[in-house]
C-alpha cells in the first residue's frame, strides 16, 4: 500500500479545508467531493499533485481523478481530515443541493438506468453474436444452418436476450424502488405484471384482431403487455413508490406490513394498465418517431452532425444517460437503433484524440502514464478518464474529437447504419451493429480515428508547448506539504 499522507494533506487544504467539505466518497478511480463553496478549490494546485490526474465537476460533485489507487488514497484522506466518509449514494444525494431542477431530474433518470447497463451491454453482445452465427453466410449458408450445435447455441442465447430486453420493465421498476428506498420486491412484482404471459405481447398488438380484456361489468380493460417499453415502466414504478410512501405515513406501523403492500401494489398495477401504460406507450412512440424521423429525413445528416458533435459535452453534464431510454424505444419500435452507433463513434473519436496526445507527448513519461490508460479505457467505451484527464485539460483534443465524431455520425446516419441494441461503447461496438451494416460502420470507425488523430496532432504541434512534450522534474512532495 502506497503512502498518500502528504498528498492527502495537501488535497484537504486545496479543496478549502475540512469546513468546506459537505461529503466525500470515492468510486473506482475518483475522489468525489460535495463542497460548500466550489470556488475555494484551488484546481491548479490540486492538478499539480503527483497523485492527481485531473479534476472536473459533474452532477454537483467536485471530482479528483486518482486512478486505481483511489481506495488507498481515500483511506489516507479520511485519516488526515478526520472526516467520516459516506457511500456514493449518500454523496449523490448531498450533491443534489448543488443542482438545478433539470440536473436533479436527469440525475434521477441516470441513477435508474445505471444498475441496468451491465445487463443491457451483455444483451447487446448476445444479439450481436446471434447475428454473426445466424445471418452471415459462409459457402452459401449461415453457421446456424450448417451446424446443429450452433443452431442450439443460437436458440439458447435468445433465452437470455429475451429476458434482458423483453422483460426490461421488471428491471426498471426494481431499479426505481431500489433508488427511492421503497420495497424492491413490490417493484419486481409490478414489473412482472407489465409483461406477464397472461397479457397480449406488445409485439403482437399491432397485428392482433382480438385483444383479450378484463371485464368488470361496468368497464373493460385491455390485457396488453408492455414488453421492452421504457416510459410505461418508469411511470408505473414511480406511482408505486409514491403510493407506498403515502400509505406508510397514514397507516399505523403495527399493521403496515400487511396493509401497505396491498394498498400500494394493487392500485399501482391497475393505474398502470388503465392510464399510465397507454400514455407511456404513446409518449415513447412520439419520442422514437421524432428521433427516427429526424435521423431519416433529408436533414438527417444535420441532426446526426449536431448529435455527434455535442454527445461528448452531454457526457460532461450527465445528460447522455437519457439516450439509453431513447435507444430502447427505437429498438422496440424499429427493431434497432440508429442512435447508438453514433455514441460508439464518439467514444472512439475521444480515444483517438488521446492517441494523438500520446504521440505528441511521447517523451513525457508523466503525461503518458495518464494518457495511455485513458486511451485504452476510451476505446473500450469508458470516456471520462480520457476527456477529463487529457482532452478537456488541453482543449484542442476535445474539440478535434467532437469534429471527428460529428463527421463520422453524419456518415453513419447517411448510410443507414443500425445497431441491434445498446452494446459495448468504443471499438468493440461493432458487435452490436447489424451484420449487413458492418462494412460501413468500419468506414465510420476509420473516420472517427483518423480525423481526431490528425487534427489533434497538427494543432498540437503548434499549440502544445515544448515543455509539455518532455519529462518534467519530479515534484517536491515536502514543498507541496508545506503549502498545505
Amino acid at each position: 500500500m502506497k503512502d498518500f499522507t502528504k498528498d492527502a494533506t495537501s488535497l484537504l487544504a486545496y479543496v478549502g479545508g475540512k469546513e468546506n467539505i459537505k461529503a466525500v466518497s470515492h468510486c473506482i478511480t475518483r475522489m468525489r467531493f460535495v463542497l460548500v463553496d466550489e470556488s475555494k478549490a484551488d484546481i491548479k494546485r490540486i492538478e499539480a499533485l503527483p497523485s492527481a490526474k485531473g479534476t472536473f465537476t459533474q452532477s454537483g460533485q467536485f471530482q479528483v481523478i486518482i486512478g486505481n489507487d483511489v481506495a488507498d488514497f481515500y483511506k489516507s484522506f479520511v485519516e488526515v481530515s478526520g472526516i467520516e466518509g459516506v457511500d456514493k449514494n449518500a454523496a449523490k444525494e448531498a450533491a443534489k443541493d448543488n443542482q438545478s431542477p433539470i440536473q436533479k431530474f436527469m440525475s434521477n433518470i441516470a441513477e435508474i438506468f445505471a444498475p441496468l447497463i451491465p445487463a443491457l451491454v451483455c444483451g447487446g453482445l448476445i444479439l450481436g453474436f446471434r447475428n454473426v452465427i445466424g445471418d452471415i453466410q459462409f459457402g452459401g449458408q449461415t453457421i446456424v444452418e450448417g451446424s446443429q450445435f450452433w443452431a442450439g447455441v443460437h436458440s439458447f442465447l435468445w433465452l437470455i436476450g429475451e429476458a434482458i430486453f423483453h422483460f426490461l420493465p421488471v428491471g426498471i421498476t426494481w431499479s426505481i424502488t431500489k433508488k427511492m428506498g421503497t420495497t424492491q420486491i413490490l417493484g419486481i412484482v409490478l414489473g412482472i405484471c407489465l409483461v406477464s404471459p397472461q397479457l397480449l405481447n406488445a409485439y403482437a398488438v399491432s397485428g392482433a384482431t382480438d385483444i383479450p380484456f378484463w371485464d368488470f361489468g361496468f368497464a373493460k380493460i385491455d390485457m396488453i403487455g408492455y414488453q421492452a417499453q421504457v416510459i410505461p415502466a418508469i411511470l408505473a414504478g414511480f406511482t408505486l413508490v409514491y403510493l407506498e410512501r403515502f400509505w406508510k405515513k397514514v397507516i399505523p406501523s403495527v399493521v403496515q406490513l400487511v396493509v401497505v403492500p396491498f394498498l400500494a401494489l394493487v392500485p399501482a398495477v391497475l393505474i398502470a394498465h388503465v392510464v399510465l401504460g397507454p400514455i407511456g406507450w404513446a409518449m415513447g412512440d412520439a419520442i422514437s418517431n421524432v428521433v427516427y424521423t429526424g435521423l431519416t429525413s433529408q436533414f438527417g445528416w444535420l441532426f446526426a452532425g449536431v448529435f455527434g458533435f455535442l454527445y461528448a459535452p452531454l457526457v460532461i453534464t450527465g445528460l447522455h444517460h437519457m439516450t439509453n431510454a431513447i435507444d430502447l424505444q427505437l429498438m422496440d419500435k424499429y427493431s434497432g437503433t440508429i442512435l447508438w452507433p453514433m455514441i460508439a463513434l464518439s467514444n472512439i473519436a475521444q480515444g483517438s484524440a488521446v492517441l494523438a496526445m500520446v504521440f505528441l507527448q511521447r517523451k513525457n513519461d508523466a503525461a503518458k502514464q495518464i494518457a495511455i490508460p485513458s486511451m485504452i479505457s476510451c476505446y473500450l467505451g469508458v470516456t471520462e478518464p480520457a476527456m477529463f484527464g487529457v482532452n478537456i485539460k488541453h482543449g484542442f483534443p476535445f474539440i478535434s474529437a467532437m469534429i471527428g465524431s460529428s463527421i463520422a455520425a453524419m456518415l453513419s446516419v447517411a448510410t443507414g447504419v443500425m445497431a441491434n441494441s445498446i452494446g459495448v461503447g468504443g471499438i468493440p461496438g461493432f458487435l452490436a451493429i447489424q451484420v449487413q451494416h458492418w462494412p460501413m460502420f468500419f468506414v465510420c470507425m476509420a473516420v472517427a480515428i483518423v480525423v481526431p488523430f490528425g487534427l489533434t496532432y497538427v494543432i498540437g504541434l503548434k499549440k502544445l508547448p515544448e515543455s509539455d512534450r518532455v519529462n518534467h522534474e519530479e515534484v517536491n512532495l515536502d514543498e507541496i506539504a508545506e503549502l498545505a
